[in-house]
């Protein structure tokens, strides 16, 4: 019997679960009320074996990873986030570092003739580094390496950029776009709802103006991630909104890779007295994020954030992605407490993470068009 076949013999499961349950199997999109009921009513091992089954069913055991390296080019950031332990405010900008373009050159040519296929550029928003200075830095890595794909900049990076340069979302989309940028990541994204933005990160771009970016960066053919920070004030209708939120223009658009829910953390921040979610609460945020988002493709477990271990786990809660290989210069996450301090894993060690999990590992690219499906260990 599998453990989808044990939910339906379970005579103490609820008549809301089961009629959800039935609805998942049938592939039929369960809705926002629904989503709530799962995170409040439904066990651990029942939201594991509903959300395991979607991932199989499209993948099998099949894990996906690729092999990126990121680029912070500052910490410095006219923004502060209660949650933020990793940005110094601009005032303050002699505690942290601004790297110049030949710096960020030096970074990509230290992977000259390492098979990397992406490079992750993002950090904080400096008043200094404006438009024309990454244009310039795009340019110089497509020149210098064709074939890598370049994607970058939150949307509260980019809306910073454009506003500076009195451009509209679509010109400095289009001007980035122009000179190589290629995908979005998800962050910035955070928590939609007005009134805990307001508490938590009250001085940067809104809800609404995060989805247009995105929007508008899928009608330029551009894809991107999405993200939402959980596990520190919002309220589960919180996160289920933000998630609709994302699901509808998925609808419309189609241009999203990936939903990626990112963990607080509450280390060196102004929010440290709050506790960080726990293991059970953090399975159950991907299983009802893998059940309800019905429309994205791939549900990612940031492991550098998460940690080795939990990520492996969240294998079998409907996680299908582990991110990348990653590299030691990811600071965003170690400065806030994760549990990867030097957050970088050979594709030998990312492999051998998804076959502890008895999944087969397969290298993609950033639009998840897969490259090399592992059947043993790599060499």
């Amino acid at each position: 019997m599998t453990d989808l076949e044990a939910i339906f013999q379970d005579k103490a499961l609820s008549s809301d679960l089961r009629a959800i349950a039935q609805k998942v199997t049938n592939q039929i999109r369960i809705t926002p009320e629904e989503a709530i009921t799962l995170f409040k009513q439904g066990e651990i091992g029942f939201l594991g074996a509903l959300a395991n089954h979607v991932r199989e069913q499209r993948y099998g055991d099949k894990t996906f990873f690729n092999r990126n390296f990121h680029i912070e080019p500052t910490n410095v950031c006219v923004f502060s986030c209660a949650f933020c332990a990793y940005s110094k405010l601009y005032k303050n900008r002699e505690e942290g570092w601004e790297l110049s373009i030949d710096q960020m050159m030096h970074i990509v040519r230290k992977y000259d003739g390492i098979p990397v296929t992406e490079v992750h550029i993002v950090g904080g928003v400096h008043p200094k580094l404006d438009l024309d200075f990454f244009c310039d830095l795009l340019q110089q890595i497509k020149a210098h390496r064709p074939e890598l794909h370049l994607k970058g900049f939150t949307a509260v990076e980019l809306d910073y950029m454009f506003r500076k340069a009195n451009l509209t979302r679509e010109e400095g989309l289009k001007k980035l776009r122009d000179a190589g940028l290629q995908s979005l990541p998800g962050g910035g994204a955070e928590i939609f709802a007005p009134d805990i933005r307001m508490q938590i990160c009250a001085d940067k771009i809104d809800g609404d103006g995060w989805l247009d970016i995105h929007k508008t960066a899928h009608r330029l053919g551009m894809h991107s991630n999405a993200t939402m920070l959980y596990g520190h004030i919002e309220t589960y209708e919180h996160r289920v909104d933000h998630m609709n939120q994302l699901r509808i223009i998925q609808d419309e658009t189609k241009g999203f890779n990936c939903f990626i829910p990112l963990k607080f953390r509450n280390q060196d921040n102004d929010m440290s007295h709050i506790a960080e979610s726990s293991l059970i609460e953090d399975m159950k945020m991907y299983a009802v994020a893998r059940i309800f988002m019905d429309n994205f493709a791939h549900l990612k477990a940031y492991w550098p954030m998460l940690g080795r271990n939990t990520a492996q786990l969240l294998l079998n809660f409907g996680v299908d992605d582990l991110d990348g290989t990653i590299d030691d210069s990811t600071k965003i996450y170690s400065m806030a407490g994760s549990e990867e301090q030097n957050p970088a894993m050979s594709t030998t060690e990312i492999c051998d993470l998804i076959y502890d999990a008895q999944r087969i590992p397969v290298e993609r690219d950033t639009l998840y068009n897969e490259l090399e499906v592992y059947e043993k260990s790599p060499s």
